[in-house]
């Protein structure tokens, strides 16, 4: 069965996150108004994941992952893939959530969630070597290359200078001209920001010049047995991707795996 039209993208997502209006806009680009395609997946290999890590971030850097986790205490961590196990903890103080993160020249940037305050980390060693301040919340962190890409929980991505980390403009964010908000944890792959929508099994790709959501990939079988965990918390978000060896890992916030998975489609 195909399900390439905008209408059933959008059903995929819940009513909260895609503002409902009774048309697109017309200053929509035509782009948007286009059939969005929605891509399966097949699972390559499945990795440890530590239960009690509450993923907001997660980069792959040097043979193994960054990941930020949430709630209290919050920490900044190096994890081995082959088991999970994390080498190095970095714990943030109680006043802070810890939310995304996201590497850039030996820099590691994270955010906190309602604190508007961000820190930089060493990503050798991941002692604390600065600090800066936003506004509004902090959700998920990425970079281009050049530019910081940060999701706020509303409908924008947010461009930050990373010598400055003043903020340079924004794009909003629209699936089939209407806008798409609740994007959690980002991660850069091929040109493209790819987003988990927080509390949905979907990852979205985003065009960053236009904010439009070139496709959806649904990860609704990734995981089928959830017994014992939290429907509304411990859900999928955490994406890293492997540049070098083109592979592609998610988890989720306490989940027991990190999944390899090759993104097939669409369907």
């Amino acid at each position: 069965m195909r399900m390439a039209a905008v209408g059933v993208a959008l059903l995929f997502l819940p009513m909260a996150a895609v503002a409902q209006t009774a048309a697109p806009p017309a200053q929509a680009p035509a782009q948007a108004q286009a059939a969005v395609p929605v891509h399966g997946f097949e699972v390559v290999r499945v990795w440890p994941h530590d239960r009690e890590a509450f993923t907001q971030g997660l980069v792959w850097r040097d043979g193994a992952f960054i990941e930020s986790t949430g709630r209290y205490p919050s920490s900044v961590r190096h994890v081995r893939l082959e088991d999970g196990v994390a080498t190095r903890v970095q714990t943030l103080s109680l006043e802070h959530f810890g939310e995304g993160l996201t590497e850039l020249n030996g820099k590691v940037f994270s955010l906190t969630w309602q604190g508007g305050k961000g820190f930089i980390w060493n990503a050798a060693d991941l002692n604390r070597v600065g600090e800066f301040d936003y506004e509004g919340e902090g959700w998920g962190l990425t970079t281009d290359g050049t530019r910081l890409i940060l999701s706020d929980g509303t409908d924008r991505l947010r461009f930050i200078d990373p010598d400055t980390l003043t903020e340079s403009g924004f794009v909003p964010v629209t699936i089939g001209g209407r806008r798409l908000t609740r994007l959690n944890e980002l991660e850069w792959i091929d040109g493209e920001v790819w987003a988990n929508v927080w509390q949905t099994d979907f990852i979205v790709r985003i065009d960053p010049a236009t904010g439009v959501v070139k496709s959806v990939v649904d990860l609704r079988t990734l995981m089928p047995d959830r017994t014992g965990m939290d429907p509304a918390d411990d859900v999928l978000n955490g994406i890293a991707w492997d540049a070098e060896g083109r592979r592609l890992f998610v988890t989720g916030k306490r989940w027991p795996s990190v999944f390899e998975i090759r993104v097939t489609g669409p369907q």
